[in-house]
């Protein structure tokens, strides 16, 4: 059968109108290609021109995805294990830190928008379902998931979960004052990992550096208060980037890790390569967008004006595989429901990688819709 190929097609991959021969189902949309399909759709795209832009793009994409299957970039997966609250989720390291933790993790954010009631259910759900790795912040709801935790997590748990949280200071003397704070609200003497939060660009990671910021994290590291460092940010790859040659102590980098990222102010791209030569545990978030991929703004709650991409052109579950499927210590879910929990539970428990032709496959699905309207939180270039 011949097929045409081109972008007014729903996922059409970025390249010029052509025609190729092969068993495609006529009218099959692209979310449902099989493997086949797909590899006779990327064997077309690599017929076109050499010159053709649209062509270099998607071959640096699909070298960067392939790399992933490389030897140094598999994060070795520890099969489902148990402790004494009961089953654990799959661990994978976290980096060179000598940690294991838990492949899914849960977002503090979303936990702390919940009535005590709610929150303390979403806790206790988390916790019979494998989760062992809890993220908050100081910034969240003015301190308030912190204290959720402090009050739901810490006194039950403290000793079978890996709690990280995150200051947003811009000097030493703030730092030291978030740290304090963060200890009190949790209710505990140590965190697992405490990272510099919301680095947004390079000037920005100059500005914490100079004022003494990672100067003060690696001293709490010294000092015992807190066992591991690192950093965070979703707005500018060159930030963190910046940030890793200002802060050499750092051990983590929490990023957005989704399968629209490769197409603008690419993280996988820019940070996860060097991220790998550092060896630092890469913390995934925004893997679904921050409700981009659905179409609505999270920040805003408003439609982005672009179409879907789930459930147009991919599913939730292949969305989370591409992310599992690159090398992430960690998951983070920002599920502010049981039902979203338990979905992402599911999932981990069932997680089979993604081949690169599949991981290829999804980029190119969606390409097409890349920008600021989907990845809202991004530098608007």
């Amino acid at each position: 059968m011949l097929v045409a190929l081109n972008d007014a097609q729903p996922g059409a991959l970025a390249m010029p109108k052509r025609l190729y021969s092969g068993p495609i189902r006529s009218g099959a949309p692209r979310s449902s290609w099989t493997t086949s399909e797909t590899s006779i759709a990327l064997q077309a795209f690599l017929m076109t021109p050499s010159n053709d832009p649209s062509r270099r793009s998607f071959l640096k994409t699909v070298a960067l995805l392939s790399s992933a299957t490389g030897i140094g970039w598999n994060l070795p997966t520890v099969k489902a294990s148990s402790d004494s609250l009961g089953s654990v989720l799959p661990k994978r390291q976290l980096g060179q830190t000598g940690e294991s933790v838990t492949m899914l993790g849960m977002g503090g954010f979303h936990t702390g928008k919940l009535s005590e009631n709610e929150a303390q259910q979403l806790i206790d759900a988390a916790i019979e379902g494998g989760v062992r790795f809890f993220d908050t912040a100081v910034q969240y709801q003015d301190g308030g998931s912190e204290r959720i935790y402090g009050r739901f997590l810490v006194p039950q748990y403290r000793d079978q979960v890996f709690i990280m949280t995150k200051t947003l200071a811009k000097t030493a003397e703030e730092a030291e004052a978030d740290l304090a704070g963060s200890l009190d609200r949790l209710g505990t003497d140590r965190l697992d990992l405490w990272q510099a939060h919301s680095i947004e660009s390079p000037e920005d990671a100059e500005k914490r550096a100079k004022n003494g910021v990672f100067d003060v994290m690696r001293q709490a590291k010294e000092s015992g208060k807190v066992r591991h460092i690192g950093f965070t940010g979703h707005r500018d790859p060159q930030g963190h980037l910046r940030a890793i040659e200002l802060f050499p102590d750092a051990e983590t980098v929490q990023m957005p890790v989704n399968a629209i990222d490769p197409a603008y102010e690419s993280f996988i791209e820019q940070v996860m390569p060097v991220a790998k030569e550092r060896q630092l545990g890469v913390l995934a978030m925004k893997t679904l967008s921050d409700k981009g991929f659905f179409g609505t703004n999270g920040w805003t709650n408003k439609p982005t004006g672009v179409s879907p991409l789930i459930p147009d052109r991919i599913s939730v579950k292949d969305a989370i595989r591409f992310a599992w499927s690159l090398p992430i210590s960690v998951l983070i879910t920002g599920a502010d429901s049981n039902e979203h929990l338990q979905e992402k539970i599911e999932f981990a428990r069932s997680f089979t990688p993604m081949s690169e032709e599949e991981r290829v496959a999804m980029t190119g699905k969606v390409r097409d819709l890349a920008g600021h309207a989907v990845e809202f939180y991004k530098v608007d270039v």
